[in-house]
C-alpha cells in the first residue's frame, strides 16, 4: 500500500510520502516544487531520507512529518526561492 499526499502551499506543491523501510516501519520523504509565479514548475526542495532516515511505526505519522517539515521549510525559505531561478535548499 503506498501512502502518499499531495498539496498547495501558496506557489509550492508538496508531494509527500510515507516510503516503506525493508527492517520495519516507514520513512518520510517530500518534494517541492513552485509552481506559480516561474516559466514551468521548478523542483526547489526534496529530501527521500527526512529526519536522517527515523523509521516510523504508523505510516500517517511519518506522512504527517513530511508534510509539517515541508511546511515550515516553504515559509522559512520562501523568499530566497522567489527568484527567476529557484535554488535547491539546503537543510
Amino acid at each position: 500500500m503506498m501512502y502518499f499526499d499531495e498539496r498547495d502551499e501558496g506557489d509550492y506543491r508538496i508531494y509527500a510520502d510515507a516510503v516503506e523501510v525493508p527492517t520495519g516501519g516507514y520513512r518520510a520523504a517530500a518534494v517541492v516544487t513552485r509552481l506559480r509565479g516561474v516559466p514551468k514548475p521548478i523542483e526547489v526542495f526534496r529530501d527521500e531520507n527526512m529526519s536522517g532516515g527515523h523509521a516510523w511505526d504508523d505510516p500517517e505519522d511519518a506522512l504527517h512529518f513530511a508534510v509539517k517539515t515541508s511546511i515550515a521549510i516553504i515559509r522559512e525559505h520562501a523568499a530566497s526561492m522567489r527568484s527567476p531561478v529557484a535554488r535547491t535548499i539546503a537543510v
